[in-house]
């Protein structure tokens, strides 16, 4: 009996130690960590999967799209920037190499490396993202380990050369524009941006004495003199002045398209011209189009397409029917 309660004591003595110096929240491994690197000094981007193989390289302070020279969209490259800047490995998943489970296997994983010059500053796997959807499950280059990335970042990486162009195709200050050219089929119409004095009215105006109101705006009208419609011009320069595309059309060149169906012209600092083509089918959904704003031809969604393809009389200012002035009752008169 006394051998057994110098056991149990020990036992106990030996719980109670564990119990003491026991931290639950304790690490038992330690976390790489990256080194630091400024976003701003990345040259050079490569994203690889099983079959393909993006390049980006940037030329005066501009992204572009390897060997073709396609200019990249600047706010999708700018998204993996930071992620590339800011990876963080928050925990340790697995030691298994078991990486089909999380999506890092050679048939799944986005390889990605950033360079500074000539030199390799990143090189990581992204694999899917974690059922938190707050981590990505990621494999750092020489290390077998899958961790735990800080954010849910796969799609910033998982895009095609398509999705990485930039789809802007014409773009100028709307405040720069004097001139506005439209021609739809036979019809053509020109609406040149004039000075025009404002109208007061009975309340507004002044008396003899006082000096001639010198007060003008900027209106829109055709060499003829007829008014043209401020808002609908205004939704066709704002509609211009960023227009982004659909995809581009890689297998022709811009000369390959002759009688647009419909052609704009814009004269300010610079002219600009946007110029759409009938469809291929009655069956498609887009229109062929080229702007003298990009080298490339391109597709516009039927949608954006029929914006921008109204008829030059429906740009003229409408004049509002007459109406009959409602006389209001008289009040009886008071006895």
């Amino acid at each position: 009996m006394k051998k057994e309660y110098i056991i149990l004591l020990a036992i106990i003595a030996a719980l109670s130690v564990y119990l003491i110096v026991r931290n639950p929240d304790r690490t038992h491994y330690q976390l790489p960590q990256l080194p630091k690197m400024v976003k701003t000094e990345i040259s050079k981007i490569e994203i690889s999967s099983q079959d393909t193989t993006i390049s980006l390289n940037k030329k005066d302070n501009k992204w572009h799209l390897e060997p073709e020279g396609y200019l990249a969209d600047k706010t999708r490259v700018e998204n993996m920037l930071d992620i590339i800047e800011k990876l963080t490995v928050t925990t340790l998943v697995s030691e298994s190499k078991n990486y089909s489970r999380y999506n890092l296997d050679d048939s799944n994983k986005i390889a990605v490396k950033a360079w500074a010059g000539d030199r390799l500053r990143r090189h990581f796997e992204v694999g899917k993202a974690a059922t938190s959807y707050r981590h990505t499950f990621v494999k750092l280059a020489g290390d077998d380990s899958v961790y735990h990335g800080r954010g849910n970042f796969r799609d910033r990486f998982d895009q095609t050369v398509d999705e990485l162009r930039d789809k802007t195709v014409l773009s100028f200050d709307q405040a720069e524009i004097q001139e506005i050219h439209i021609t739809r089929g036979e019809q053509e119409m020109a609406f040149v941006r004039t000075e025009a004095p404002v109208e007061l009215s009975a309340d507004e105006e002044t008396d003899a004495e006082s000096p001639p109101s010198t007060e003008a705006q900027m209106v829109w009208q055709t060499p003829d003199g007829k008014e043209g419609d401020e808002t609908l011009l205004g939704r066709l320069l704002t509609a211009l002045s960023n227009l982004k595309c659909e995809k581009y059309i890689d297998d022709f060149k811009k000369e390959d398209f002759s009688n647009p169906i419909c052609i704009i012209q814009l004269r300010g600092a610079e002219e600009y011209t946007v110029s759409i083509f009938a469809k291929v089918d009655e069956d498609a959904k887009d229109y062929p189009a080229i702007s003298s704003g990009n080298q490339y031809p391109f597709l516009l969604p039927q949608w954006q397409a029929d914006n921008l393809m109204k008829e030059p009389a429906e740009m003229l200012r409408k004049e509002l029917p007459s109406t009959e002035l409602s006389l209001a009752p008289s009040s009886p008169a008071s006895a």
